[in-house]
């Protein structure tokens, strides 16, 4: 049998640990899917090529296998710009794989063709144009790029020659990089010394220790040397959020920051474990004072800015944590992490009454403790991820460094194909499932029984509420009303779903429970007050 370029690119995918390949198919990347199949990828179809990338992160997430998305030229390209941006600031390692035309056609054929690299550079680590003859090589390059260090999206555009032609390349060359080792012993020694004459040591950790999976170390670490842990979003469940030094995750609420902020101007070294500050807002910007040290253990080396550091310690997070054990001083004598931890317990516990409060501690009550939920961006996302506890990593999913809308659905798919045996929850507004609703049918194509939340409030409440702390006109963020706008239990019947409007936390329980047992995705509609979320965070 022949083996195409086709082929060399599914045969190096396959090796590198990809089994899914998600996008639409166009013409130009017949043959490469075809290649990609042979491979043993399972092609996911999908309804935008945004919904893609995110199905793809979410699976990601579940299994640790290397996420594939696939379009066609032009607008195929074009259409997953918004995931590829994700994919960079939210550190995952996406091989976007496009077809083009081949270039001497290009030079007189303008139908659909543009320059994709020239549009794609800017928010990817590289991009690359096979070439017959080198495929395998520009392959591994790839792959070696978007898992290596801090991982992030690659570019491959492939010719339609390249992908359909006869290849007798040898096997793909094995490039991608082996993990990072242990920082300079000289670095070491100081950071050492500073930890163990340390008497109020607090750690802030985040997206980097999530992907280099350290959480069982950073856990370790934390508890036999007495430091508290805040995380950021991404890095919730690092350290159990039940254990009582974990305070929770932080970056985007500045009820959280009037608690944490205090506390860690308390400390005297911040330890930083793998901590990126692209998921903080700006309240976080050089947070630490003259009179603290600052030890950031790190995969690369840190450009962002936003906050110095004393100690750099460039390495793997686990081994270098390895290599900072010390004896432990007596620690936070006073209490101090204890009593914000309450503090940011009561912060949050919000109102009897009906409203996102109720419905985020109701479905964690419910939900049994295993479940995986993703957020979509919003006023939600912020109070949710205060609220929802998580005992270890990967078990909330959102967009926490481009924040965009539209993600919650197919990232809850992609966990769901992942981790079949695993509840999969998806936090939504009413706004962001209306911009993402397609999703809903892929859901159905691919049999993935995904609970939905839709918070309906008929409003862009975060921004109404920016819109309203700037003393602005109410313009362009509130939309539909009681009713009016879209019957999202009658979107999900149509779709091939489950639908129900709830408007209490008994009804809402309820249903939860009897969607735990359907073989189909369940949409509850929960239906909110205006400016519920009014103090909430």
């Amino acid at each position: 049998m022949t083996t195409t370029g086709a082929d060399i690119i599914g045969n190096a995918l396959a090796r590198a640990g990809a089994t899914h390949a998600f996008g639409i198919p166009g013409g130009e990347v017949l043959a490469l899917m075809q290649g990609l199949d042979a491979a043993g990828l399972r092609f996911v179809l999908v309804k935008h090529e945004n919904g893609g990338g995110f199905m793809a992160e979410g699976h990601w997430h579940m299994t640790g296998a290397l996420p594939v998305l696939v379009a066609t030229l032009g607008p195929g390209v074009a259409n997953a710009v918004n995931v590829v941006a994700n994919a960079m600031q939210d550190r995952v390692p996406l091989i976007f794989l496009t077809g083009c035309v081949d270039a001497a056609e290009a030079e007189t054929y303008t139908h659909q063709v543009f320059d994709h690299q020239a549009m794609l550079r800017p928010i990817v680590k590289g991009s690359f144009r096979l070439a017959s003859g080198a495929i395998g090589a520009g392959m591994a390059k790839a792959i070696a790029l978007a898992t290596s260090g801090q991982p992030g999206p690659v570019h491959v555009d492939v010719p339609i020659a390249v992908a359909e032609s006869a290849a007798d390349e040898t096997s793909p060359l094995g490039l991608w990089n082996a993990a990072p080792g242990l920082p300079p012993l000289d670095d070491l020694t100081r950071a050492f010394a500073a930890l163990l004459a340390s008497r109020r040591p607090i750690a802030i950790a985040g997206v980097d220790a999530v992907n280099e999976a350290a959480g069982p170390t950073i856990a370790a670490f934390c508890r036999s040397h007495r430091i508290p842990l805040i995380t950021t979003y991404k890095g919730k469940g690092l350290l159990d959020e039940d254990d009582p030094l974990c305070l929770g995750g932080a970056g985007l609420s500045p009820k959280a920051d009037r608690i944490l902020m205090p506390l860690i101007a308390q400390a005297d070294t911040v330890l930083l474990i793998g901590y990126d500050p692209i998921e903080m807002r700006i309240g976080w910007r050089n947070p630490f004072g003259p009179s603290q040290t600052v030890i950031d253990i790190a995969p690369i080396r840190r450009d962002h800015g936003m906050h110095r550091a004393d100690i750099p310690l460039i390495g793997g997070i686990a081994l270098t944590l390895d290599a900072l054990r010390h004896d432990m001083p007596q620690r936070w004598s006073e209490g101090q992490s204890d009593a914000a931890r309450t503090a940011l317990k009561a912060a949050f516990t919000g109102p009897d009454e009906w409203g996102p409060h109720a419905v985020f501690s109701t479905l964690r009550k419910v939900m049994p403790p295993q479940t995986v939920i993703t957020a979509d961006s919003g006023a939600h996302r912020i109070l949710l991820s205060q609220m929802w506890t998580c005992p270890e990593p990967r078990q909330i999913l959102q967009s926490s460094g481009l924040c965009t809308m539209a993600c919650a659905v197919p990232l809850a798919g992609g966990a769901k194909l992942g981790r079949p045996d695993a509840p999969v929850l998806a936090f939504v507004g009413d706004a962001g499932l209306e911009m993402g609703a397609g999703e809903l049918a892929t859901l159905a194509a691919q049999n993935l029984p995904v609970l939905i939340c839709v918070l309906v409030d008929h409003s862009l409440t975060l921004i109404e509420m920016k819109q309203r702390a700037s003393q602005r006109p109410n313009l362009g963020v509130d939309f539909g009303g009681p009713g009016l706008g879209t019957d999202f239990a009658a979107l999900a019947h149509a779709f091939g779903g489950h639908g129900v409007d709830v408007s209490d936390s008994a009804t809402l329980a309820t249903e939860a429970r009897a969607a735990l047992g359907r073989d189909r995705f369940t949409l509850i509609a929960a239906h909110i007050p205006r400016r519920a979320y009014d103090g909430a965070f």
